[in-house]
C-alpha cells in the first residue's frame, strides 16, 4: 500500500510519524514545539490556532512527507475553535483544563436538571475542560464573540479542514465528537439543544464521519482521514481491543477500556466516549495518581520518584498495615470533592519511611483499582491492562500493579502512540478507498513493544492488600463508593 503519516498536535508540540502502511513500522519522524509564549510560564488557555499550523509546517520540513499517500490527524481534546460565518476565528481557541469555566460547568448541570440528566443526554456530566462548558463561559463573559460564533470546531477538525484547503464540507469523527458534551455516543447524534443551552444560539457543527472514511483529498491527491482526539488515537496506536483497559498515570489518573456499547452512568463517574474504530471507550478518572507519589517523596525528603520507588521496595506487601487513602486533591472516584487524604494503621513498627513509601504506591494503585471496579461493575471485560505514563517504569509500580489489579499488566515502551494511531487511521482510510481493506476492520499493525508482567503467585497477596485498602476506605468514608 505504500506509506502514510500521522500527526499529533498535542498541547505543546506537533509530532509527525511516517509509517509503512502495511506493518505500521515507523520510517521517519518530525517534531516542532508550538510557537506560543505564556507570560506567566504556565500553559496558556487561549491559543491562536495558527500556531498549530506553524509547528505542523516546521515538523514536516526537510521532505518528511515525501511519498506519503494519506495523513491522519490526532489533536488535543477539549479545544474549541469558534469561527464566524466566513470561517475566521472570532477569538483564540479555548484549550485545556480551564479553571475559568468551573462556574460555567455548575451552571450547565443545573440548567439541564442535574448530573443524571446530562449522563442520560450525552453520557457525561459537564466538566471545566469540555467544549460545551467553554461555550457557556463564552456566552456569559464574551457575549459579542459568542454571538459571532457561527461554526464550532475542535482542534483536529480545524486542522483537517485547513489541510484540505478549507472546503465547504467540515467533518469530525465519533471519538472527537464524544468529548464535546453535545454529542451522544449512545445515539450517535448531536444534541444541538445543548449547544443552544450553552452558547445562547445554534451553530453549525461538523459532519460526523465513519472510522474508515476519508475527510477528503487535497488538490495534490493526498488523502486525509477523519482524524480523532488524542486519547482515541493513542488507544488505536496501542492496538487495544475488547478485554483491554488502559491505566494512565499522570498527576491524576484515568482508566479506560474498549466496550461494545455506550455506558450511561447517572453518578457521572463514567465518561462515555467513543473510540476511533466504531466501538466505545468508557473512562473513569481519579484526581490523585502521581501527585500522591510526588507529595510522599517531598514529605520524606527524597529527590525523585526513583528514590521513592527504591525505598518502597525495602518494605513488604501491605506496608506493615499502613494504608494511604490518596485523596490529596479531594477525589472524583469515589465522589469526595472536599475530603483530604488519610493514613491509617499507624503502629510503632509501621512508622518507618519505607512503609510510608510502599503505602503511597499501594494507595495510588488501589485508587485506580476503584476506578477499574466502576467499569467492571458495569460489565466491562478486563483481561489485560496497559499501564501508561513515566511512573509505569518504576520498579515499585511494576511490583505492585499485576497482583493488585489481578490481571496481566503490559508496560509499552515509550512511543508516539497518538501519532501512530493517526497514521493507522490514515492507512485504514487509504485501504478502504482503494478496496484493499474492509471499512469495518482496521489494518493489523504490529503491536507495541512492551514488557509483560503477570500476577503469578503474588495474586493472593495483592488481593489481600486491595482488601485492606477497601476496609479502610469503607470505615473512613462509609457508602461513598458504589461501583
Amino acid at each position: 500500500m505504500g506509506i502514510v503519516a500521522g500527526l499529533d498536535s498535542a498541547p505543546d508540540f506537533t509530532r509527525i510519524v511516517v509509517c509503512d502502511a502495511d506493518t505500521g513500522a515507523v520510517l521517519r519522524q518530525g517534531y516542532a514545539p508550538h510557537p506560543v509564549d505564556s507570560p506567566d510560564g504556565g500553559r496558556p488557555t487561549d491559543i491562536d490556532p495558527q500556531a498549530w499550523l506553524l509547528s505542523l509546517g516546521e515538523a514536516a520540513g526537510g521532505g518528511l512527507l515525501e511519498g506519503v499517500q494519506a495523513i491522519g490527524v490526532s489533536a488535543q481534546q477539549n479545544a474549541v475553535v469558534p469561527l464566524d460565518a466566513q470561517g475566521g476565528t472570532v477569538r483564540p481557541a479555548m484549550v485545556g483544563g480551564d479553571k475559568r469555566t468551573q462556574v460555567a460547568a455548575a451552571d450547565l448541570i443545573d440548567a439541564l436538571g442535574g448530573r443524571e440528566a446530562w449522563a442520560q443526554a450525552v453520557g457525561c456530566v459537564p466538566q471545566a475542560a469540555q467544549p460545551v462548558t467553554k461555550l457557556r463561559w463564552l456566552a456569559k463573559n464574551e457575549p459579542d464573540a459568542a454571538l459571532r460564533a457561527a461554526i464550532l470546531m475542535q482542534a483536529h477538525d480545524w486542522l483537517v479542514w485547513q489541510l484540505l484547503g478549507r472546503p465547504v464540507r467540515r467533518t469530525t469523527d465519533r471519538g472527537g465528537a464524544s468529548g464535546t458534551g453535545y454529542w451522544s455516543a449512545a445515539t450517535g447524534a448531536y444534541r444541538s439543544d445543548l449547544v443552544e443551552l450553552a452558547l445562547g444560539h445554534q451553530a453549525m457543527l461538523p459532519e460526523v464521519i465513519g472510522p474508515a472514511e476519508a475527510a477528503g483529498t487535497t488538490p495534490e491527491g493526498l488523502l486525509i482521514s477523519a482524524g480523532t482526539g488524542e486519547t482515541m488515537a493513542a488507544a488505536f496506536g496501542l492496538g487495544i481491543g475488547l478485554g483491554d483497559a488502559v491505566v494512565s498515570l499522570g498527576a491524576s489518573g484515568s482508566v479506560m477500556a474498549v466496550h461494545p456499547e455506550a455506558l450511561v452512568d447517572s453518578s457521572g463517574m463514567i465518561t462515555s466516549l467513543a473510540d476511533a474504530t466504531g466501538m466505545h471507550l468508557p473512562v473513569v478518572t481519579t484526581l490523585n495518581a502521581v501527585r500522591t507519589l510526588r507529595g510522599t517523596a517531598e514529605l520524606l525528603g527524597l529527590p525523585d520518584l526513583e528514590s521513592l520507588s527504591d525505598l518502597a521496595m525495602k518494605s513488604t506487601p501491605g506496608a506493615h498495615g499502613l494504608v494511604m487513602l490518596p485523596y490529596l486533591e479531594g477525589e472524583r472516584t469515589p465522589n469526595l470533592p472536599h475530603t483530604a487524604g488519610t493514613i491509617a494503621g499507624l503502629r510503632r513498627e509501621s512508622m518507618k519511611a519505607e512503609h510510608l513509601a510502599r503505602a503511597a504506591f499501594e494507595g495510588m494503585l488501589c485508587g485506580l483499582g476503584d476506578a477499574l471496579d466502576v467499569l467492571r461493575g458495569r460489565g466491562v471485560d478486563v483481561r489485560r491492562i496497559f499501564l501508561l505514563g513515566a511512573a509505569a517504569e518504576l520498579s515499585a509500580v511494576q511490583a505492585v500493579a499485576p497482583a493488585l489489579f489481578g490481571v496481566q499488566v503490559v508496560v509499552p515502551q515509550p512511543a508516539d502512540y497518538a501519532a501512530i494511531g493517526a497514521a493507522r487511521q490514515a492507512a485504514w482510510a487509504l485501504g478502504a478507498s482503494q478496496g484493499t481493506l474492509d471499512p469495518r476492520t482496521p489494518p493489523a499493525w504490529q503491536g507495541a513493544a512492551a514488557q509483560v508482567l503477570e500476577p503469578g503467585e503474588e495474586l493472593a497477596v495483592g488481593q489481600a492488600v486491595r482488601q485492606q485498602y477497601v476496609s479502610v476506605r469503607e470505615q473512613t468514608h462509609p457508602g461513598a463508593f458504589r461501583p
